[in-house]
């Protein structure tokens, strides 16, 4: 049996550290793929939240925004594409990087190789994850800062809010991918699970315009809660107790499913 104390005498570093050794594997690897990324995380929401805050917004203004809360198309919608931007991350980062770890590129089948359990492995692909959700997030509130998309300085911490509400997916999301034996359900998540969460979490309308029976359903979805957050973070209009709802609701999502990765990981790559 390995304990703690054999790993550390052979590694030099304790158990408590693994999991950050197997951060760093996926930062040496993001330091050769980073350019392949510069569309998705720089260039994409720089033109998405232009299009939809100029283009659609001119529109949607030149109606009345009495339904948006008094306030512009683009300081209605920019949290919303923050919170959201948050959650396509979060997905992408989730799915097939964690898919093909195990049967495409390797790399969690040569980490069993080291000292890192399961747990380790997730945890720290879970923090690059993080890391990269909370890099591309920064550059989408300072585009909304620019853009003056912006109604107060709480918008600092939509950053955080929004950096949460990616964990949030990104936990269960990597505690489900790595027990697929084929990528083809990838499809439904991003067709009946992102789609539909983009449309219909109150992102690019009021949920007072969706119909009575179909409101419930969106205040349960996570989006929703990352969504209202940062929008009332970004606008300064702060309803605390409903603020520590999207919190606590985000938080325990993002434990649940690191309590499930780390079983999940472990059945799938325990030797």
């Amino acid at each position: 049996m390995v304990t703690a104390d054999v790993v550390t005498a052979r590694t030099g570093w304790p158990y408590s550290s693994l999991s950050f050794r197997g951060f760093q594997c996926w930062m040496t690897v993001y330091r050769r793929i980073w350019r392949s990324s510069i569309w998705s995380s720089v260039l994409g929401p720089l033109f998405y939240l232009g299009a939809m805050g100029f283009g659609l917004g001119s529109l949607v203004n030149r109606h009345g925004t009495a339904s948006l809360g008094g306030v512009s198309y683009l300081a209605f919608v920019a949290p919303a594409i923050l919170a959201s931007g948050a959650m396509n991350t979060a997905m992408g980062e989730a799915s097939y990087p964690v898919f093909g770890s195990v049967k495409w590129n390797k790399i969690y089948v040569a980490a069993q190789a080291s000292p890192l359990r399961p747990g380790d492995i997730f945890r720290g692909h879970l923090l690059f994850m993080t890391i990269r959700i909370a890099m591309n997030m920064a550059l989408v509130t300072v585009y909304m800062w620019a853009f003056g998309a912006t109604r107060s300085g709480w918008v600092v911490l939509a950053w955080p809010a929004a950096t949460l509400t990616g964990l949030a997916f990104a936990a269960p999301i990597a505690a489900w991918a790595v027990t697929l034996k084929i990528e083809t359900s990838f499809a439904y998540l991003f067709r009946f699970g992102m789609m539909p969460l983009m449309l219909f979490s109150g992102t690019f309308f009021p949920l007072s315009q969706l119909p009575g029976w179909l409101r419930p359903l969106a205040y349960a979805t996570p989006l929703w809660h990352g969504v209202d957050l940062c929008r009332m973070l970004s606008l300064g209009d702060i309803d605390v107790p409903r603020a520590l709802i999207h919190v606590a609701y985000l938080t325990v999502l993002s434990v649940v499913g690191i309590w499930v990765g780390a079983r999940t990981y472990r059945r799938r790559l325990y030797v």
